[in-house]
C-alpha cells in the first residue's frame, strides 16, 4: 500500500528546496568578492550546510516523486540586480555582509510564513524548515562583525 502524503508536506518541502537553492545562489554571487578570510569561511560553511540540507530535501522530494521547486525567477533577478548595483557602488565586505543579512532575513520571514501556511505538514518536514530557518538566523548573527 502506498502511503498518501499530505500536500502540505510536499508544498513545504518545495519551499524549503527553493529557499536552499536561493541561499546557495546568493552566496555564490558574492563569495569571489569577499576579502576577509573569516567572512569567506563563514559563507562557505553556510553554503555547505545549505547544500547538505538541500540533499536531504531532494531525497525526500524524490521519495514523493516530486522534482522540487526553483527559486522565484523574479526574486532571483531582483537579488542579482541588487547585489550588482550595491557592489558597484561599494565593493567591500561590509556590503556583502549587508546583502547576505537582508537575504537571510527575507528567507527567515518567508520560511516562517510557509511553516504557518502548511501547518499540516509532517513533523520531519517542519523540522527541516526550522533547521533552515536556524541556519539563516545563525549566519546573520555570525556576520554582524563584518557589517
Amino acid at each position: 500500500m502506498v502511503q498518501t502524503v499530505h500536500s502540505d508536506t510536499i508544498d513545504l518541502l518545495r519551499e524549503c528546496n527553493a529557499g536552499v537553492k536561493m541561499g546557495v545562489i546568493s552566496i555564490e554571487e558574492v563569495i569571489d568578492k569577499v576579502q576577509n578570510d573569516g567572512l569567506k569561511n563563514l559563507l562557505n560553511a553556510c553554503k555547505d550546510e545549505h547544500q547538505q540540507l538541500g540533499s536531504e530535501i531532494h531525497e525526500l522530494l524524490n521519495s514523493y516523486h516530486d522534482e522540487g521547486k526553483e527559486p522565484n525567477p523574479m526574486a532571483k533577478g531582483m537579488s542579482w540586480m541588487k547585489t550588482n548595483v550595491m557592489m558597484s557602488v561599494k565593493d567591500e565586505d561590509s556590503t556583502i555582509a549587508d546583502l547576505i543579512t537582508d537575504g537571510c532575513n527575507m528567507g527567515v520571514k518567508s520560511l516562517n510564513r510557509y511553516l504557518n501556511k502548511y501547518e499540516a505538514a509532517d513533523e520531519k518536514t517542519k523540522d527541516i524548515a526550522k533547521r533552515l530557518i536556524n541556519l539563516e538566523e545563525k549566519l546573520t548573527v555570525d556576520i554582524r562583525q563584518y557589517l
